[in-house]
């Protein structure tokens, strides 16, 4: 009965769109990438727990965006990332939040292996998926953002981000701006992406 009302609510009102993550700097970094449309945004269900089984981000996106959707019966977005290495052949990509137990391993367990590696291309690769309030798959869209790896963090405290060096902006991902995640971010460009979809798959119109 609760779900119901949830349907009607998302219906009969401004639409509600779910983002498929419980971390809510996450929620409110994608509602600000996805600009003045609108919507009303909440995260996903503090109880929802999604296993990603997936073998691709796309396939990531959309179990978690699927589950959402079902449980509130609303919109929902999901989005998965990761890093892929040239050196590594694409590692650790979809497996990036796995790729170690915290963040000091991680960087630590991909800069030995690069070592002194003078081949230090990478990308950060984002995938985003729109779900209509049944769970059926309506929209995806994609960004990379193109960069190298550092031999070492530019900063203390930080993730894969900390030395992951952007020549357009000259600095490394984590020092990005808002704006600058917007233009040059890859979840910034799978947001921009999706964003003249999500409108269509709403029948809305940008606000002024």
């Amino acid at each position: 009965m609760q779900n119901n009302g949830l349907f009607a609510l998302c219906v009969l009102t401004k639409p509600l769109l779910t983002i498929a993550s419980g971390n809510p700097r996450k929620v409110a970094e994608i509602e600000a990438m996805l600009g003045p449309l609108p919507l009303q945004v909440q995260r996903q269900p503090s109880d929802l727990d999604v296993e990603e089984t997936g073998s691709t981000y796309l396939e990531n996106a959309q179990l978690k965006a699927q589950a959402a959707a079902r449980i509130t019966r609303c919109w929902a977005l999901a989005d998965d990332s990761g890093l892929e290495v040239d050196f590594l052949n694409g590692e650790p990509g979809i497996f990036s939040a796995r790729f170690a137990s915290n963040n000091q391993e991680k960087l630590k367990k991909i800069l030995n292996a690069l070592g002194n590696s003078p081949y230090r291309s990478a990308r950060f690769h984002s995938v985003m998926v729109l779900c209509d309030p049944h769970g059926n798959t309506i929209k995806h869209s994609e960004g990379i953002c193109w960069g190298e790896l550092l031999k070492a963090p530019s900063y203390e405290g930080g993730e894969f981000e900390s030395i992951f060096w952007v020549k357009e902006a000259q600095c490394t991902y984590g020092e990005l701006t808002q704006q600058q995640l917007l233009k040059l971010g890859s979840r910034g460009k799978a947001a921009r992406a999706m964003a003249p979809e999500l409108l269509n798959a709403l029948g809305l119109k940008k606000s002024a």
